[in-house]
């Protein structure tokens, strides 16, 4: 039986990058005979992103209030969930990601292999060119040290937001999802719960454009709250789903 999979991308004025990023998708899905549903989620971007998605047939929601990283990916979960979907994968609509690791990301889920993947640069050296500046590569490997701390497993590249999330996963995050640091705390969580978390190796790109949702002069304010947010989960009491 043919699996339902869904690309999410949420998108806040990537007017210069929505529609590249939705062809390539479209591009790929021709060449390859695969069927990958999209759906934009528009969080009331001040710029042309909506009217871009709207004059070329994209699938958007537009949200009417700026929800902000955790508000606009949760929003795709719920819209995967309600659509029955088998697997939710984030993707961002910036250039940074590539459609062709998509398979790779996914393959995991489909072979009963884990519940939720990560697409890493750090668990293949030779896979990625792009890492990030070397400040946030050591941002990435204190908050992976916290949370292996409070888990007791690694993960490496735990800021990512190219991860695809099986349907257990998809409904865990439609009914809740951090706005703030999502990736680092639903992992965690995801851990706590005895969620299966599997890395694979992907290579990813500078941004085409538009701006980072981490802007650097937060760096420090984003480490200390995440290192807090890490801890708390870990001092939580989770049902295990598994």
């Amino acid at each position: 039986m043919t699996k339902k999979i869904l690309i999410i991308i949420p998108a806040y004025n990537e007017e210069d990058n929505i529609l590249k990023a939705y062809n390539k998708i479209v591009d790929y899905n021709n060449k390859h005979n695969t069927n990958y549903d999209v759906i934009v989620i528009n969080d009331c971007s001040t710029d042309n992103t909506l009217k871009i998605c709207e004059n070329n047939n994209i699938p958007v929601v537009p949200l009417i209030h700026n929800l902000g990283i955790g508000g606009a990916v949760q929003t795709g979960y719920k819209y995967a969930f309600d659509n029955n979907y088998d697997i939710a994968l984030q993707y961002d609509g910036d250039g940074q990601h590539d459609i062709s690791y998509v398979k790779n990301i996914i393959e995991p889920i489909l072979n009963g292999e884990a519940d939720l993947t990560i697409g890493s640069r750090f668990i293949d050296k030779t896979s990625s060119e792009f890492k990030s500046s070397k400040a946030r590569q050591l941002g990435i490997k204190i908050i992976s040290f916290f949370i292996k701390v409070v888990t007791g497993k690694k993960i490496y590249d735990v800021t990512s937001g190219f991860r695809a999330a099986g349907k257990a996963v998809i409904e865990d995050f439609s009914k809740s999802y951090p706005i703030d640091y999502p990736e680092p705390i639903t992992n965690t969580e995801l851990l706590k719960k005895n969620y299966t978390i599997k890395e694979v190796a992907v290579s990813m790109n500078e941004r085409e454009g538009g701006i980072s949702s981490i802007n650097s002069w937060k760096t420090v304010y984003f480490m200390i709250n995440v290192i807090l947010s890490i801890l708390v989960v870990g001092m939580r009491r989770f049902k295990h789903v598994k």
